[in-house]
């Protein structure tokens, strides 16, 4: 199955008041593991990006100068989204810009013509009813790794995403090129795991801690010394 896990930063929040995609960050999966054939671009909007948009992404005017136009890319783009998955956090939000940009350019029909769509939000709001389900309380929920998320960015938002939509879909919280055997959980960590292992066919090892590992040993020797025999030798 091929996935396309997708992010935007734009101008401003209303694209039916003419604001634009400044970035677009799409990342892919196929068969829940990343390919590497991701897709992103910065992009000149031709026009100013509201002061409260700057503040959210950190994304400027003058760094949008000499990047391309919506325009310049949109054949590629929709060809590279054309018959995936597309997994959005909030996905009417990023839907309505794309189709309002591809209109721009020519094209009558909505991506989601040639693409299904998964918004996350909705599952996350299932999975978590009345709990905060933005994509920070996400990653803190899942154990996933956002402290480099000092602004939103439409491509680390996307890994960041597909991260947590692993662990939310099956256990594994870790993008990779390579299939991996079984790893250790740390016992903090032991609800998630024993939660994980439930929701996926691939074992999960719950790991003793260090303190765990040396009472056990000071256990083991305690009854050799009192029965005078090792049965623990293998």
């Amino acid at each position: 199955m091929r996935q396309i896990v997708l992010d935007t930063e734009t101008t401003g929040l209303e694209a039916d008041q003419g604001h634009r995609i400044i970035e677009i960050g799409c990342l892919e999966l196929k068969d829940r593991r990343q390919t590497g054939h991701n897709f992103w671009h910065y992009l000149n909007p031709d026009r100013e990006i509201d002061a409260g948009a700057i503040a959210v992404h950190g994304i400027t005017n003058e760094f949008l100068v000499d990047k391309p136009r919506f325009s310049m890319l949109a054949r590629e783009l929709w060809d590279y989204l054309a018959g995936a998955e597309l997994l959005i956090h909030n996905a009417a939000f990023d839907i309505g810009f794309l189709d309002r940009e591809f209109a721009r350019c020519g094209f009558e029909a909505s991506i989601t013509t040639v693409c299904a769509v998964t918004d996350t939000v909705t599952m996350a709001r299932r999975l978590h009813p009345g709990q905060k389900n933005n994509l920070d309380a996400l990653c803190k929920r899942y154990f996933v790794d956002n402290s480099n998320r000092r602004f939103h960015g439409a491509l680390l938002d996307a890994q960041l995403l597909a991260e947590v939509y692993l662990a939310m879909t099956g256990g594994q919280s870790k993008l990779t090129l390579e299939r991996e055997g079984p790893k250790a959980v740390p016992r903090e960590n032991r609800l998630l795991a024993q939660l994980q292992h439930q929701a996926s066919c691939e074992p999960v090892i719950i790991a003793a801690t260090d303190d765990e590992c040396a009472r056990h040993a000071q256990r083991i020797e305690a009854i050799k010394k009192k029965s005078g025999q090792d049965f623990w030798q293998f």
